[in-house]
């Protein structure tokens, strides 16, 4: 997967390179297409991983993924999340159910271009 996909995905939902958590969940998204168990642990794998990549905390990179979120739910394209997500989204996701989105999304589209 390249990185242009993933920031193009990222951009769509109207998440900006200026918030510290695009980077965060950028890496996020890559990590989690090498290895989908890090969607099964995220605290204890995935934040982590991230926060020791870019020399922060967990807690910290816990906090601005849900800001991307928050981002995406209130200011964002909510519509063309809701669209990707496959299913009614009635509330705001969790950080953990927004990288099983974005994740489960490239990982569909690759598919289709695999299969074209």
């Amino acid at each position: 997967m390249h990185d242009l996909e993933i920031e193009y995905l990222i951009r769509s939902l109207g998440i900006g390179a200026t918030y510290r958590g695009y980077r965060y969940l950028s890496y996020a998204i890559k990590l989690c297409l090498r290895n989908e168990d890090y969607l099964l642990s995220v605290s204890k794998l995935l934040y982590p991983e991230i926060a020791n990549k870019f020399c922060t905390t967990c807690s910290s990179v816990e906090r601005d993924l849900r800001t991307v979120v928050k981002v995406c739910w209130e200011r964002g394209n909510r519509k063309y999340l809701q669209d990707i997500a496959l299913h009614p989204l009635s509330f705001k996701p969790t950080s953990s159910e927004f990288l099983d989105i974005l994740v489960g999304h490239l990982l569909r589209y690759n598919m289709k271009k695999i299969i074209s």
